[in-house]
């Protein structure tokens, strides 16, 4: 007994620490000294159980009455609690909702300004064509031509998607345009170029702002075989590029718009910039011939540099079925990044008309004549080609 070791009671042989049932002494002593100790509590001896509040007999309990603003404590304070703040009524859950407390009219006043500041002044009007025209969409109530041409949409959609990138990217400048004639039909032939058919979305953008008329574009077949680009091409005013369509579409009074050079002009690499490609066979003149519209030379300066060609892959062209895979010094170097046409500054330029209407009626049957008429328009373009690349100051500005 005399050797034995003495362990406090209540330690479990470690000084300082509390059994796990009753808190030591020393943490007694600190809850007795902590801030949330309420004032004026009896101190309980040590082990005993808290004393529990007695119920309130059932007939006692009264409905306590609605805090009035001066009863209700400040936000953050609490019965009891040190300090004084200003009293506000309680926060209910019906007025936690977003449009709780905003009265219909300031919600009419900001989507007023708001329309103010997109669209302008003259929103309201904007905005009765926009519901107006999204009404005839709907119950169909808009005219189609034979050709699949879609007025409408083509002046409200299409012309106002492409006219920024025509004033602002290319900053398009356009001469000759009183060769034009203001009505009847009439067949504008244009070189070919930039990689990507780019400038005969621009002619169209272009020809439409400075005369107002539609040109109507002969495209290839490959286009019509597109499944999304097919639809929208028809209801732009483009159609196949055929005699029997362009010679009707000429008869009708149309301006039709045609590029010769087809995918040899669009495809061919940037050292033969600016060098026309063969015009084929001269199927644009026999329908100009047959319907006796005259023919308005177009020469188009700047797209030759919108996608430098500098590499072709025939292999893969042949295996997708198209003309031909595009390198560029960005495609496909930069992926999509690379497909952003360079900003170059643009000239179109119409020459005078060359008229069909003096030759007999059969000269579209004269394959001498044809190539004659056909050279022509060629050289004409060529020459012009020529004279501006002489005047451009730069290829960009």
């Amino acid at each position: 007994m005399g050797d034995a070791e003495i362990i406090p009671i209540g330690t479990r042989g470690r000084p300082g620490r509390g059994t796990g049932k009753q808190p030591s002494s020393a943490a007694r002593d600190l809850a007795g000294a902590s801030k949330g100790a309420a004032k004026g509590a009896k101190a309980q001896p040590v082990g005993a159980r808290p004393s529990r509040p007695r119920p309130t007999p059932r007939k006692a309990v009264r409905a306590a009455p609605e805090p009035t603003v001066a009863e209700t404590p400040a936000e953050g304070l609490t019965e009891g609690s040190a300090g004084e703040g200003v009293l506000r009524a309680p926060i209910r859950t019906a007025a936690r909702g977003p449009l709780a407390g905003i009265p219909a009219a300031d919600w009419l006043a900001a989507f007023r300004h708001a329309a103010v500041e997109v669209f302008g002044e003259h929103w309201e009007p904007q905005l009765a064509r926009f519901l107006a025209f999204l009404r005839r969409r709907l119950t169909g109530d808009y005219a189609v031509d034979e050709y699949g041409f879609d007025q409408e949409i083509t002046e409200q959609f299409f012309m106002a998607a492409l006219r920024p990138i025509a004033e602002r990217w290319f900053r398009i400048e356009v001469r000759g345009v009183e060769n034009i004639p203001t009505e009847g039909g009439a067949l504008v032939v244009s070189n070919h170029s930039g990689t990507v058919p780019m400038d005969g979305l621009m002619t169209m953008v272009s020809v439409h702002d400075h005369t107002g008329r539609f040109l109507r574009p002969l495209g290839a077949d490959l286009l019509f075989r597109l499944p999304v680009f097919s639809a929208l091409a028809r209801k732009g005013g483009a159609t196949l590029a055929c005699s029997e369509d362009a010679e009707r579409m000429l008869s009708g009074g149309e301006l039709v718009g045609v590029w010769p050079e087809g995918f040899k002009g669009i495809g061919k690499p940037y050292s033969d910039r600016y060098k026309l490609q063969r015009f084929g066979r001269g199927g644009f003149v026999s329908a100009a011939l047959r319907t006796g519209v005259p023919i308005v030379p177009l020469s188009v300066v700047g797209a030759e540099e919108i996608y430098p060609l500098v590499g072709n892959v025939p292999a893969l062209a042949r295996l997708l079925g198209v003309p031909y895979i595009p390198i560029t010094p960005l495609f496909p170097l930069l992926g999509p990044l690379g497909l952003v046409p360079l900003p170059s500054k643009w000239l179109l330029e119409f020459g005078e008309p060359i008229r069909t209407d003096e030759y007999d009626r059969g000269a579209a049957d004269d394959p001498m004549l044809v190539f004659n008429v056909t050279d022509q328009v060629r050289e004409t373009i060529q020459q012009t080609l020529y004279s501006l690349l002489m005047k451009r100051e730069s290829v960009f500005r």
